[in-house]
């Protein structure tokens, strides 16, 4: 029996295909997306869905059964085709429609899932129709006493290339090389239209390296998962090896994106957040920005020294979204290289981020590098997100509380989990959502310190496990 708690989860349906995910629960969940967001009748007609899938094998099936549910509902089906995960929020925005996108981001190739929204890319999540979805899968889903939807297909790539290109103007940029690992995911379709040529639009004054641009949901070269240090190395080595001026990396659905200067080091994407900050004020003047809770200090100190109004929320899609909308913020940055854009419906696009850096390097003058550039934005060192196996995840974030506050910190807040803070140091433990893990973020003012707690919380931690 399905066990659908382990396949919808708290932002998306994400399982292994076929045994948690197959044609089956796709056919079910498009069904039930219709009425939970009530796409059967619009203007006083049959409404539509626009669906797209990355590169993975289970795409092309998976879509096709949930096309049969959302048509049986009598919705209309707009199939855009292979797509980045952006490229369907695009879509969702530019046609004003609810989407679904087949993809399981940074996922094993063994691994599917659907990314769903409303009209004008809105997400939807547990609070927002996932948890409605998943109680009219256990209900029954009532039939539909009309006539089928119909099926067409539109192209959207050349328009969404367009559209990125008009948000950030990249065209003056003194001449850059640029490497890009796509790590065989729909970076290698996204690429050649938005930097290149493949879209017909103008040519760009870059120079493009491509690694591992051959679509293949195996991910034969590694996983397309750059948030991960070892599945950088590659883009490290060849940017060192080619003197290129910057390497991007992608992962699976080009959602998320993360950069490495000239000198092959990774650059931690809150210096990006406070980089794209910065050139978001200077367009537009005393703005909010957004940032969660684990992004560095150095963020809302670069948007307060830009004169901006910083944001602080919890870690989640849903939740930067929400918050943006609240507070008509023109940016969010998350630290798993997810960056938001006002303009871009505030959905998250890793294109657009490279967009910005690629344009923040080029208006520099000649020899400037990019570690250069970025200096002024960072400014703390970080443990990254370091993740341990707790089986009572409560009661050991409790103990880790209890031991601080008995030190006489008072600086603590439960708004994601448990963030302590000091002058020069804090850390946040926080939950996953669907593993017994809890995750670890610590940043202080130099690595001894960072290291010192880092090691203090990691041994309370494990003491749980």
């Amino acid at each position: 029996m399905r066990n659908l708690d382990a396949i919808i989860k708290a932002y998306d349906v994400r399982g292994t295909y076929p045994d948690q995910l197959d044609e089956n629960l796709a056919h079910e969940v498009g069904a039930a997306f219709v009425r939970v967001v009530g796409a059967a009748v619009r203007d006083g007609g049959p409404g539509a869905v626009v669906i797209a899938h990355d590169m993975r094998p289970s795409g092309p099936s998976l879509v096709a059964s949930f096309a049969e549910g959302v048509r049986e509902q009598g919705c209309d089906v707009i199939l855009i085709g292979l797509a980045s995960t952006d490229g369907l929020y695009f879509a969702s925005g530019r046609l004003g429609l609810p989407g679904a996108m087949f993809t399981a981001s940074h996922n094993p190739a063994q691994y599917n899932g659907i990314k769903l929204c409303r009209p004008g890319a809105s997400p939807v999540g547990q609070d927002s129709g996932l948890r409605e979805i998943r109680r009219m899968i256990d209900d029954g889903i009532p039939a539909f006493d009309g006539p089928l939807g119909e099926v067409s297909e539109q192209d959207m790539l050349v328009d969404y290339a367009a559209f990125l290109r008009e948000l950030v103007d990249v065209s003056a940029v003194r001449h850059l090389n640029v490497t890009v690992d796509a790590g065989n995911g729909m970076g290698g379709f996204t690429v050649p239209a938005v930097l290149g040529e493949d879209a017909g639009l103008a040519a760009l004054p870059l120079t493009i390296d491509p690694m591992y641009f051959e679509l293949d949901g195996t991910f034969p070269n590694h996983e397309a998962n750059p948030i991960d240090d070892e599945n950088m190395r590659d883009l490290q080595a060849r940017v060192r090896a080619t003197g290129s001026d910057l390497g991007l990396a992608f992962d699976g659905d080009a959602d998320r994106c993360f950069v490495v200067d000239e000198r092959g080091e990774i650059v931690n994407p809150s210096t990006l957040t406070a980089l794209i900050a910065s050139r978001e004020l200077g367009k537009h003047p005393g703005s909010v920005i957004i940032h969660n809770l684990i992004t560095s200090r150095a963020v809302p100190e670069v948007i307060s020294e830009f004169g901006g109004t910083a944001v602080r929320t919890r870690v989640g899609h849903s939740f930067i979204k929400a918050t943006m909308a609240e507070t008509g913020a023109v940016f969010g940055g998350e630290h798993s290289g997810h960056f938001y854009f006002r303009d871009f419906w505030r959905a998250d696009s890793g294109m657009l981020a490279a967009l910005h850096v690629i344009a923040a390097l080029g208006e520099t003058p000649e020899g400037t590098t990019l570690s250069s550039l970025l200096a002024p934005f960072d400014r703390y060192v970080a443990s990254g997100e370091i993740n341990t196996e707790v089986a009572d995840q409560a009661a050991a974030t409790a103990a880790i509380r209890a031991e601080f506050v008995s030190r006489g910190i008072t600086d603590i807040d439960e708004l994601d989990g448990l963030t302590v803070s000091s002058d020069t140091w804090w850390f946040n433990v926080r939950p996953s959502n669907t593993e017994p893990l809890l995750r670890l973020n610590v940043e202080a003012g130099d690595e001894a310190q960072m290291a010192s707690i880092r090691d203090e919380v990691l041994a309370m931690m494990r003491a749980g496990a």
